[in-house]
């Protein structure tokens, strides 16, 4: 009789296992640990908030505990830069937004794929974005608005929370889409940026409806139009830029969650089942409203849909971002 080597034991056994139709034993009890979810921006922002409910759900349905941990900085690159290097064991992943989709044509040197070095998970929210200024803005309507744009181009000036945050897109489409420059200014975050505009320290902004909402509420800033298709349910007055007469015009920060690429497959399946669970789950739905975000519906929440979401979106930023000629550091 032959001898077996005892070197390749575990590799006869993990086959034998696959053809009996049993999992290994890693990828049947995952998982074993806490997972580390990354988010690439502060703490306290959207994209923050968004992860933490995430997380809360997802932590009931996977039975451990996920630890978010904020890695902000560069766009958010750098985090992703951590997911991309990460061992692909499902220990690690991250909620991002559209910035995934626009990095490739902001960086130069960008030091990692979006499509090719993660696993996409699936789709979260969509969080709608509105256009918003200073009280003291003589315009009333968003045609009014835009004429003043057009007339005051050399002096008006809109804000953005830095190169490739959600803001700062939103600002480049619709500057692109009404054939306009403007100075720009740059904030390190939504909150220092609407604080400013609460001040009149410049005219305009784009940003999304968990910062605008209480602030368009309260008459502390002017509200102009969103920039989704359909009304916000949550500002039913305030008109959509495509009624508006900016035909097909559509932005939204909207997010999703990506691994390490190579996932073992039974691992990539439970994440995206316990994130199904999570946009299903009615505690979670209920404070995402509160805060204007839609979360998609359960066949968005899988790989197929954020893999051709996030292709599309690259497709469609890329040119938008080489009209306005901007490049980050």
């Amino acid at each position: 009789m032959r001898k077996i080597s005892r070197g390749l034991l575990p590799a006869i056994v993990v086959a034998g296992l696959a053809v009996a139709g049993i999992a290994p034993a890693t990828a049947q009890t995952y998982p074993t640990r806490a997972i580390t979810l990354i988010v690439p921006a502060a703490a306290g922002g959207p994209t923050d908030a968004i992860a933490r409910l995430i997380a809360e759900s997802m932590t009931r349905t996977l039975g451990q505990q996920i630890v978010v941990e904020n890695a902000g900085g560069a766009g958010g690159t750098i985090g992703m830069a951590r997911v991309a290097k990460a061992a692909p064991d499902g220990y690690t992943i991250s909620v991002w937004h559209i910035a995934q989709a626009t990095a490739p044509s902001l960086y130069k040197d960008l030091r990692y794929n979006v499509i090719d070095d993660f696993d996409s998970i699936g789709r979260i929210a969509d969080a709608p974005m509105t256009i918003v200024g200073k009280t003291a803005l003589e315009a009333k309507t968003i045609k009014e608005l835009i004429a003043w744009i057009k007339t005051n181009k050399a002096t008006a000036t809109y804000a953005h929370a830095g190169i490739g945050s959600a803001s700062h897109l939103c600002g480049l489409m619709f500057l692109h889409a009404i054939n306009t420059q403007l100075t720009a200014v740059s904030y390190r975050g939504t909150g220092p940026a609407m604080t400013d505009l609460l001040g009149g320290q410049f005219d305009l902004m784009c940003d999304q409806t968990t910062t605008t909402t209480s602030q368009i509420k309260a008459g502390k800033i002017k509200a102009y139009a969103a920039t989704t298709k359909q009304r916000l349910p949550i500002l039913p007055d305030l008109p959509t830029l495509d009624e508006s007469g900016l035909k097909g015009f559509e932005v939204s920060a909207w997010h999703a969650m990506w691994a390490p690429k190579g996932l073992p497959p039974e691992v990539a399946q439970k994440l995206t089942s316990a994130l199904q669970a999570a946009v299903k789950d009615a505690n979670v739905r209920e404070r995402m409203a509160t805060l204007g975000v839609d979360p998609v519906t359960p066949e968005q929440a899988t790989p197929h849909a954020l893999a051709a979401h996030l292709k599309a979106e690259v497709a469609k930023w890329s040119p938008v971002i080489e009209a306005a000629g901007v490049k980050a550091n």
